[in-house]
């Protein structure tokens, strides 16, 4: 039986090499799929009747927020070294298929981040020990671009005058600035958003966040010296597409760039619940200093 299970095992290996194989092909056939932003599109007025409008619930509906790089699906984020192949790491196994990865074409364009060697090391080592670092687990605040693709929605908030976007994950929100106040005061995890109009397409320049905060599950990081440029652009009903320039010599060898879509909630369920999660990591970051910790 446990040589059975271990042929089949391997055979998965094999099957799976073959599928990462295949993903080159797969990615080149997604990137041209990928619609470029319109400009024939014209966009229902916001507000001020000369801006696009913004309003609304937004969310994706793709994987990047375990992997923004192209990844087959595996077992468990973390994984330890099994008798055949590797498997889920001791402190996932309980979760089974829950704790599984699933299959992404990635949203990274040219598929790969271009770490330098040194960064690239630090990627590994966050994703060999993801359930200790990652700051998602702990519940710390997200960060730009990450909170835009977590598996939450958020909303955008648009006047004549002001935006504000906020997101359902731990409460986050962004203080949209179209008057740039000039270099961020302090860093912090969302940062400083400092916007202005091209057409129809918002440009946002977000600057001063800390290095905590990680790109995905996957351990793809950044240094407290990253700018992100964002391009919000409507290109139809609904639908929105969303570009991020990263540039951070610190941590990549050049600027790279990261574009998905933004679909529109509809219906009565278009509006964000509250997900403060904090209170549900009291007992994983503080449960040892209980009189009496819990076995």
């Amino acid at each position: 039986m446990i040589r059975t299970v271990a042929a089949l095992a391997v055979a998965g290996m094999v099957l799976g090499g073959g599928v990462a194989q295949a993903q080159p092909a797969a990615k080149s056939a997604a990137a041209k799929a990928r619609p470029a932003a319109s400009s024939s599109y014209r966009a229902p007025r916001g507000p001020d009747k000369v801006r696009p409008d913004l309003n609304g619930v937004w969310q994706v509906m793709n994987t990047a927020n375990w992997d923004i790089e192209p990844h087959a699906a595996r077992a468990a984020l973390q994984m330890r070294p099994g008798p055949v192949v590797p498997v889920p790491a001791k402190e996932v196994v309980a979760l089974g298929a829950v704790g599984s990865v699933p299959a992404g074409l990635g949203v990274v364009e040219g598929g790969e981040i271009p770490y330098t060697p040194e960064a690239r090391k630090i990627r590994d080592e966050n994703r060999a020990n993801y359930l200790a670092r990652d700051p998602e687990v702990k519940c710390y605040l997200p960060g730009v671009p990450r909170a835009n693709y977590m598996h939450l929605p958020f909303q955008i908030f648009q006047s004549e005058k002001a935006m504000l976007i906020a997101y359902e994950y731990a409460g986050a929100v962004r203080n949209i600035l179209f008057n740039d106040p000039g270099p961020a005061p302090v860093d912090s995890w969302m940062g400083q958003s400092v916007a202005r109009w091209d057409g129809d397409t918002l440009v946002v320049t977000v600057t001063g966040q800390l290095d905590r905060t990680w790109f995905d599950r996957a351990g793809n990081h950044h240094s407290d010296q990253m700018q992100v440029v964002e391009r919000w652009t409507p290109i139809g009903p609904n639908l929105m597409r969303y570009e991020a320039t990263i540039t951070d010599p610190q941590t990549y060898t050049r600027p790279w760039k990261m574009s998905m879509n933004l679909y529109k909630r509809q219906g009565e369920d278009a509006r964000l619940q509250q997900f403060k999660c904090v209170e549900f990591v009291e007992e994983l970051m503080y449960g040892h200093l209980r009189k009496e910790p819990l076995k």
